[in-house]
């Protein structure tokens, strides 16, 4: 009888060398360790987004009191704040508080979102797919991973910010280390580098079409394509990539020491490292199933079933472009039931649905919030208060008088605070759009560079703004992780990200405009 091989050992995951000698924390963990504990004081985000609602209302009504208006370039008409706080503002209040909550697009989007990523991870799909890729990797090359990936995940829309942070938090704990941080570089790098991308897609779409409406109000024969920005953003995407993974290896990783008995009590097993005979037959199932239901995909969309009326995909009302989310959930629901069926987790369909039924549980506390979040972002969208701040900083910018790079940082500036306050790029944009546009072409400037540093500055404070719509997304994430990571927690380990790829980017601006590279396929820097 043939001699029976060994198992090999498990991987001996590594001991941070914090967890058994203290070392003293540097100027730059002191400095995030303060900003946490500020932030971690502020009220639970619940509490938070009440709060907001309620100053929202009162700020509504004092701007109205003072009869406060501003003139919207995009048409020329006044913008004056609605006051709610008024028998018509309580009115409207008391009757679309359920309208509010169940219109509130977030939601539905990550309950959807949990089908497939809830299959995927539970079946065990995404921890062998990774450790059959990224298993025998040395750790920056799982961080460079994960960056990239979510960096170029806008093509999906937003199903990055669902998929993204969960997986880097497994794929992080798989090479031994903790998985908070690899939420946070998941989620970074989706957020702070939301407008970058190798592939085109409805991001580019949707900021060209304001663009190009703003510019022929100079040039009324204006007209390029989408791609304006596309040199530019690939080479963000490298360099962002890069600067990005160094951040995480030389200063985040510190930050996040674990044991092997820590990462034992968030249920990893040292021996998932070990990829079984079954577990290659299994991930061959799932990939079979993800073949098929690519092929499936692929036919709708090449006879036109998922397109719109102009037989466009990537339009925003194109079925295909609409239902993202839903491609992104099958993409993970069918390769996951396939591999847990073929290992034998799956035995019988009650054991997928106990799965997803266990993952929409885990997102009770995100759904009770989204019913305080709904109130507060609908308050101040019917306020017109984001509309009133946007035009007064466009205009506060032109009146200062940059010309060359100082307006150029300067745009990025102001695009980073009303980023702040209003979570819709291209809601930004529509007013943005034909106050910077019209002013950089009459200085001799192409719409590509007003475009791009415009999409920098929405890009950076995504992961800063406690507004953020995927804030509270990330928070129950990381939650699961610790219960005690608060907005102070997420804002703290943020900031290097968003800090990094701002030096970043405006270096590349800088250099962009110093050089006279072209940005895209007929955009460049000068007119």
């Amino acid at each position: 009888m043939a001699d029976i091989p060994e198992k090999p050992e498990a991987p001996e995951v590594p001991e941070a060398p914090e967890a058994a000698v203290a070392v003293k924390k540097s100027r730059l963990d002191r400095m995030l360790d303060s900003i946490e504990r500020a932030g971690n004081k502020l009220p639970d985000p619940i509490t938070l987004f009440l709060y907001l609602a309620i100053i929202v209302v009162l700020i509504s009504w004092l701007c109205s009191a003072l009869h406060v208006s501003v003139v919207n370039p995009a048409n020329g008409e006044a913008v004056t704040p609605v006051n709610l706080f008024s028998i018509w503002g309580i009115q409207y209040l008391w009757s679309n508080v359920i309208t509010n909550f169940s219109g509130f697009a977030p939601l539905g989007m990550v309950l959807v979102a949990v089908i497939g990523s809830t299959a995927a991870e539970k079946s065990g799909f995404l921890v062998a797919l990774m450790e059959r890729f990224l298993g025998k990797s040395k750790g920056w090359v799982v961080t460079m991973v994960v960056i990239f990936l979510g960096i170029n995940l806008n093509v999906a829309g937003d199903a990055g910010f669902i998929v993204l942070p969960p997986l880097a938090a497994i794929l992080f704990m798989s090479i031994g280390r903790h998985p908070l941080l690899g939420i946070y570089t998941g989620f970074a790098s989706v957020a702070a580098g939301f407008c970058a991308n190798v592939m085109l897609g409805l991001s580019d779409a949707l900021a060209y079409g304001f663009t190009e409406n703003a510019a022929r109000m100079i040039d009324p024969n204006y007209g390029q394509s989408i791609a304006i920005n596309w040199y530019f953003l690939i080479v963000s995407c490298i360099i962002l990539t890069l600067g990005g993974t160094l951040l995480v290896e030389k200063v985040m990783v510190p930050r996040f020491p674990i044991s092997k008995e820590e990462l034992a009590a968030h249920d990893f097993d040292e021996n998932a490292a070990i990829i079984t005979p079954e577990q290659k037959k299994a991930l061959r199932a799932a990939g079979i199933g993800f073949l098929i239901f690519l092929v499936v995909l692929l036919v709708l969309c090449f006879t036109g079933v998922l397109a719109d009326e102009t037989g466009s995909l990537t339009n925003s009302a194109a079925p295909f472009t609409k239902g993202i989310v839903w491609t992104v959930t099958l993409a993970l629901l069918i390769p996951g039931i396939c591999y847990g069926v073929s290992i034998g987790k799956y035995k019988c369909d009650k054991d997928v649905w106990a799965d997803i039924s266990q993952g929409f549980s885990e997102m009770g506390n995100y759904v009770f919030m989204c019913f305080f979040i709904s109130i507060f972002t609908n308050f101040f969208s019917v306020s017109k208060l984001g509309t009133i701040l946007a035009i007064a900083g466009a205009n506060g910018l032109k009146a200062i008088g940059f010309t060359g790079v100082p307006l150029m940082i300067g745009l990025i500036i102001v695009s980073c605070i009303v980023n702040i306050f209003i979570g819709s790029a291209s809601a930004k944009w529509a007013i943005l759009a034909p106050v910077f546009v019209p002013m950089m072409m009459l200085m001799g400037y192409d719409p590509a560079i007003t475009q791009v540093v415009y999409r920098i500055g929405d890009s950076i404070t995504n992961p800063l703004s406690p507004l953020f719509t995927y804030m509270p997304v990330v928070l129950g994430f990381a939650r699961k992780y610790d219960k005690n990571v608060g907005l102070g927690t997420i804002i703290a380990n943020m900031l290097p990200f968003s800090v990094t790829f701002m030096i970043l980017w405006i270096i590349q601006v800088i250099l962009w405009v110093v050089f006279n590279i072209p940005l895209g396929p007929g955009g460049g820097i000068y007119l």
